[in-house]
């Protein structure tokens, strides 16, 4: 995988994992800062020219405003680590460490979108909040799969999530 598919994959799967792996009813609440944990299993289509997949196991702790992404392959191997705080956010790929302001700077150097991450940990609370350009399924929600796609900004996205709350 070159590091431009493994950076847009990496964050991708930040943003669209984040809406996916709790509960319903559990998880974050609206100013609240108490930390979570979900992992699980996903699977990502972003619909680029040429079209790219992406597949990992993944665990997920924090909130919006602080927090860690781990992505790993199903024999354990590590992908890439994200952490992110107020101001900044990290991408760790081997030995390379990539740096920006925000979360969203992350996703939105890496994909070439805005990624609203504060309305993901919504869904992965349950709540089907809209966002613009996105649909979250949430009708497999209690057994422990959801679907996401993205219809704008392009390119289009389709996330499948397999999940359990740690």
């Amino acid at each position: 995988m070159n590091r431009r598919t493994a950076l847009v994959a990496s964050a991708a799967a930040l943003f669209l994992i984040a809406g996916c792996a709790s509960t319903p009813g559990a998880g974050v609440r609206p100013g609240s800062q108490s930390s979570e944990s979900w992992s699980g299993r996903l699977a990502l289509r972003i619909d680029s020219e040429p079209v790219q997949t992406f597949s990992a196991v993944f665990d997920l702790r924090g909130t919006p405003q602080a927090g860690e992404l781990t992505l790993t392959t199903p024999i354990g191997n590590t992908l890439a680590v994200l952490q992110w705080s107020p101001g900044q956010a990290l991408l760790k790929n081997g030995s390379q460490t990539r740096q920006y302001e925000s979360v969203d700077a992350l996703i939105e150097a890496a994909t070439g979108a805005a990624i609203p991450v504060g309305a993901l940990f919504g869904w992965l609370a349950g709540r089907d909040e809209p966002v613009p350009g996105w649909h979250a399924d949430l009708s497999q929600f209690a057994g422990g799969r959801l679907q996401a796609t993205r219809q704008s900004p392009r390119p289009g996205a389709d996330l499948r999530i397999v999940f359990e709350r740690s």
